[in-house]
């Protein structure tokens, strides 16, 4: 109480030191002790915590100052009053021995018009009692932006300790005087002060906490003050994503998020990949998605503008309250909600260009025919004009344009938001288009203080014009000697060069007809009822339904040698999907003195279902869209194909939190879940999980010092299972019919069916488990505008779903078998550093955040087991591993130690049927033969190092956004310069630095890329390190004057890039390549990397 102790020196003044004559030093004093007196009439009195020390006093007739000092020397009691309310004229007797102080002093003022309060410190305050400040009772509802009622504020009195908490309702009443200053304070909301200035009902809204730890996060069932957390959860508000005009919200996470590694694809309507912490399973690595409580399978129906946050649960304490779905990580998506207040629209809008970036520059005709000469040691191919095939099916510009109108408002009992999106993509290849409808719906219903309902509905419509799968393959092999089209307007024929059969790509891009169409809707309603005061009761349910359908037409034509069909045909595939959850939830919330406690149990049910219908049917002509059906093909070619899969999930959980004196925090979960997807005896599991937190800076030995504002230590260990896998692997299956039918002698020629094993199931099937450790610190530092954290986690996945393979003479058509056969590991940090400073004109942001990880196979049952992976178009090559205490989808493959200069240096090699200019491999073993055993690891496609550094600045209206994003420590394997049938095409690069002749190059081979020198090996494999600008964003708002004039809330113009530099020295189009566990990092048909420009408005009215 640092306000009493200076009250307290006032009055040692006061007594010590007679005033000064001069009455204007007197006038101050006088001034100082009456302001004195007006903040302690503020503060709250209770009887109860009077101290019971004893006095002895003797007195007859003496002056009452003096009997105060008096009473002062012998205990620890200190009186504050004003000097002119003493007079030196009033005498007390006094005749107590080990009596009470308090009865003294009730004797000695008695009669005297005289009162007194006892404070904190056994401070006492004497004043006249026409002066003393009445109380008055102070009720009223403490509510968030959105209307709805903030628990368990606490209220206090300015500059004392009285106070109480609000109720679950947000009620509170509480007892003050009549011009006392009330303090609200609550976690995850900003401190407010309110003047009571003699009002009994005073309602507050409070406004979120823009402070990194007093900051709200989305966990599990629920949310938590960042402060509170003992695991690792990170964060994103949908301001920062609605910043990067992106298609896909979780692209606009790049370089935002440490420990998430996403990787995009250019690819219109594409989902990005996205790994947390590494690759935890070989079948199916990535996250769940949760949309409001609702599971979905990524959020690309959503309208990046629709997102009020993103919350990523990355550590196994985290994520157990979700049991075997949460093996890979969590992210938690929220959508906006109504607002109480009158309608608000919204319309944010933006149009803008991708242009192709850091494009490969090929061969032109004339070094291409050079080449092919050299390669063939004669003539063969004259000199044409160059075709550049990248020019011929690109776009020079691929234009965009996204718009969205929003409403949202509310009233004392309902809040809405709903809002309606286009959005409009070209492709980088021509003919390539996207688009998309989004729709959303939500709404909240009060309908008494203790119960409540909501609901929400998103709906999303998609087309697009496909291109070919292979188009950027066929682009990067096709010769350039080879015309797009002959001088009669026929396409341009590979057989007219006589350099081997070749797609001719602009023929290809032409001739392919497919159409992809979806509609999705995820929906939830819910329903909370709080009751005995400390309980609420919540029951949710969330379904979504999607068709998804594509069909493709092969018209009859004939455009190249290679390029015809003879007959027509018509695929249609339709999916449907459907997964619905039912979620209840018993919730008890208390805080009792320093104790706060919050538990939670739970019961969860869900079903996932697929179906895919396939129709194929030859001879269907074409008149129109409208007459591709397969019922107008020929029925003897009809063919259907009905697939699918269903699962069923329940789930028992709880969850328990519990603070002390807001220092100690303890955290423990417990799952318990059940799958279809494993057999019968062994579909149940359990998964528990704990967590511990020390807020260091609360304890009494850190008061003085002034490093940290806040530092916390917190650490967690938890078990996850793992149910992202095919269904039905533990179920044995047979083919029947085709090649497995047979003819019996003596039947007359009679077809029997025959039947094979196509899967034998594993003896048995577990869930895959992960067990991780997480040890973090955070700390914030300089008046709370540095903040820092670091984590460290170690993660092992055990009895990881991994294919070994199986003898062929079992009989079996697949060569593998599926089972709980192997253990991975993934280890490192995860730091993550912010800054904001603000003057009342400026404002800025500096954030850098930093993943390091190591993934390594542990164990494989069977001992030194190899599982190959990463096949390749060409010869069966299959470039990748998992080998015990190697990164997961390693690249394997011979180390080229060199190029053959001469046929000698051949002959007396390891590889003498290799030719000068072959690679050189090193023999490994030394036993004077190239063979599988020289097979070595060469590379790693899991980055090792993933950052990003976020800046941000407002400088009166105008406001700056820079993100910067990066990879280091990671390879890729660049199979596009390794595909190859005969001759296709090479790179400019390949040109200038290819070997063609003794001491020409010791680095490339020679133009003849065939043969050995395509068995997979170091040349192939490249750094894949890069650094980007991610995003960089100016806005501009109008001012306020402008605005009323024109009847607006706001109205803002922005304009921004996307990629518009990378630096890399990948000799590929892009160094971002994802792919499946076994195949990352391939480059193989990539799309290329691109930039993209906009300008844009945000207006609302």
């Amino acid at each position: 109480m640092p306000a009493l102790t200076n009250i307290h020196c006032m009055k040692k003044i006061i007594h010590q030191t007679a005033f000064p004559k001069s009455k204007g030093l007197k006038a101050i004093m006088l001034m100082k002790l009456t302001l004195a007196f007006m903040l302690i009439s503020t503060l709250q009195l209770s009887a109860n915590v009077y101290s019971q020390e004893t006095v002895t006093l003797k007195l007859q007739s003496v002056e009452l100052k003096k009997a105060l000092v008096l009473i002062e020397k012998q205990t620890s009691y200190r009186f504050l009053y004003k000097d002119d309310m003493i007079a030196d004229s009033r005498k007390v007797d006094v005749d107590a021995e080990n009596e009470p102080v308090i009865q003294v002093l009730d004797d000695m003022l008695k009669g005297s018009g005289l009162l007194y309060r006892v404070l904190n410190n056994n401070l006492v305050v004497i004043t006249r009692a026409d002066q003393l400040q009445k109380d008055i009772t102070v009720t009223g509802r403490i509510s968030n932006q959105a209307g709805e009622p903030v628990p368990s504020v606490t209220v206090k009195v300015k500059g004392s300790s009285a106070g109480v908490s609000a109720n679950a309702n947000g009620e509170y009443s509480i007892n003050v005087p009549e011009d006392a200053v009330l303090v609200f304070s609550s976690i995850g909301y900003e401190t407010q002060e309110v003047a009571v200035g003699g009002r009994s009902v005073i309602n507050v809204v409070l406004q979120p906490s823009t402070k990194a730890l007093d900051q709200v996060v989305v966990v599990g069932f629920g949310t938590q003050r960042k402060i509170d957390v003992t695991g690792s959860i990170s964060s994103v508000k949908g301001a920062e994503i609605a910043k990067q005009s992106s298609q896909n919200a979780i692209s606009s996470l790049q370089g935002k998020v440490a420990g998430v590694q996403i990787t995009n694809s250019g690819s219109p309507g594409s989902s990005p990949s996205v790994r947390i912490r590494g690759v935890g399973s070989i079948f199916n690595p990535n996250p769940m998605y949760i949309v409001d409580g609702t599971i979905v399978n990524d959020i690309s129906f959503l309208n990046p503008n629709d997102i009020e946050s993103i919350d990523v649960l990355k550590d196994a304490s985290s994520l157990s309250i979700y049991g075997v779905r949460a093996g890979n990580g969590v992210i938690l998506v929220t959508t906006k909600k109504g607002r109480k207040g009158k309608p608000v629209f919204s319309l944010n809008s933006f149009t803008g260009a991708q242009i192709i970036t850091n494009p490969v520059q090929m061969a032109t005709a004339k070094k291409y025919a050079f080449m092919i000469n050299e390669k063939l040691g004669t003539p063969t191919v004259g000199e044409y004009p160059t075709t550049d095939w990248y020019d011929e099916i690109l776009r020079g510009l691929a234009l965009t344009h996204n718009h969205q109108l929003s409403v949202s408002g509310g009233t004392k009992k309902v809040n809405y938001n709903s809002s309606i999106g286009y959005y409009n993509q070209q492709g980088l290849v021509e003919n390539n288009v996207y688009n998309k409808i989004t729709g959303r719906l939500q709404a909240d219903y009060r309908a008494t203080k203790d119960l409540k309902f909501g609901a929400s509905a998103l709906f999303y419509h998609y087309n697009s014009t496909d291109i070919p799968g292979d188009i950027f393959y066929q682009a990067y092999v096709a010769p350039p000697i080879m015309a797009v089209r002959k001088p009669n307007g026929f396409y341009g024929d590979p057989a007219d060069y006589n350099v081997g059969n070749f797609a001719n790509p602009r023929a290809s891009l032409d001739w392919f007809n497919r159409k992809s169409k979806g509609n999705s809707i995820t929906a939830s309603v819910y329903g909370e009822y709080k009751f005995l005061k400390h309980f609420s009761f919540r029951s949710s349910f969330g379904i979504t339904r999607g068709q998804y359908l594509s069909r493709r037409y092969v018209r009859k034509d004939s455009l190249t040698t290679v390029q015809f069909s003879n007959i027509s045909s018509l695929n249609r595939d339709t999916s449907n999907e459907t997964k619905w959850i039912w979620d209840n939830t018993l919730t008890y919330e208390r805080v009792m003195g320093k104790h706060r406690v919050k538990a939670l149990a739970g019961y969860s049910s869900s079903k996932d279902k697929f179906i895919n219908d396939a129709w194929f049917a030859n001879d269907v002509p074409f008149n129109g869209e409208g007459s591709l059906e397969i019922a107008n093909g020929d029925p003897a070619s009809v063919r259907y194909t009905l697939s699918g899969s269903e699962a069923t999930f329940v789930s028992y959980f709880a969850r328990f939190n519990y603070a002390y004196d807001d220092k100690y925090l303890f955290t423990a979960t417990l799952r318990r879940d059940g799958s279809s997807k494993f057999p019968s005896d062994n579909r149940f599991d359990n998964f528990p999980s704990f967590g511990v937190g020390w807020i260091v800076t609360k304890e009494k030995f850190m008061e003085n010092q002034e490093i940290f504002d806040m530092l916390k230590l917190k650490a967690s260990w938890g078990r996850l299972g793992n149910a992202n896998i095919p269904a039905n692997i533990f179920v044995a299956r047979v083919d029947s019919g085709g090649i497995y039918n047979y003819v019996f002698s003596g039947t007359g020629g009679q077809v029997s069916s025959g039947a094979n094993n196509t899967v034998f199931p594993p003896k048995n099937f577990f869930w895959e488990k992960m067990e991780e450790t997480d040890i973090g610190i955070e700390m914030s530092l300089l008046k709370s505008r540095l903040f820092l954290e670091v984590d460290y986690y170690d993660r092992t996945t055990r009895d990881g779903i991994f294919s070994l393979p199986i003898l062929g003479t079992t009989g079996a058509s697949n060569n593998s078998v599926a089972g709980n056969f192997a253990t991975y590991n993934n280890k490192g940090f995860d730091i993550n550093a912010t800054w904001n400073a603000s003057t009342r004109k400026f404002k800025y942001n500096i954030g850098a955040n930093l993943s390091i990880n190591t993934n390594r196979v542990i164990s494989i049952e069977g001992g030194n087991v190899d599982l190959y992976g990463g096949g390749l178009p060409v010869a069966g090559y299959l470039t990748t591993v998992a080998r015990v205490g190697q990164p997961i989808g390693s690249f394997y493959g011979f180390e080229v130690e060199g190029i053959f200069q001469t046929a000698q240096e051949v002959s007396a090699s390891a590889q003498p049927f290799a030719k000068p200019g072959y690679f050189k491999y090193k023999d490994q073993n030394g036993d004077k033969l190239i063979d599988a055993r020289d097979k070595v690891i060469l590379g790693n496609p899991n980055p090792k190092y993933t950052y990003g550094i976020n800046m941000g600045m407002e400088y009166r209206n105008w406001d700056f956004q820079l993100d910067i994003q990066g990879v280091a420590g990671v390879d890729l394997y660049n199979a596009t310069k390794g595909v190859r049938y005969g001759n296709e095409n090479y790179t400019e690069d390949f040109y200038q630095n290819r070997w063609f002749g003794p001491g020409t190059s010791n680095t490339y081979p020679s133009a003849a890329l065939e043969g050995p020198n395509l068995d997979p090996n170091s040349w192939f494999v490249e750094k894949g390190d890069y650094i980007r600008i991610r995003n960089v964003q100016i806005g501009y708002t109008l001012k306020e004057s402008v605005l009323k004039r024109w009847k607006l809330q706001k109205l803002r113009f922005f304009a921004n890039a996307q990629n518009p530099f990378t630096y890399f020295k990948y000799k590929g189009f892009t160094p971002e390549i994802g792919g499946a566990p076994m195949s990352t990092g391939i480059d193989l048909n990539v799309y290329p990397l691109s930039a993209t420009y906009n300008v844009g408005f945000n207006i609302n009215f």
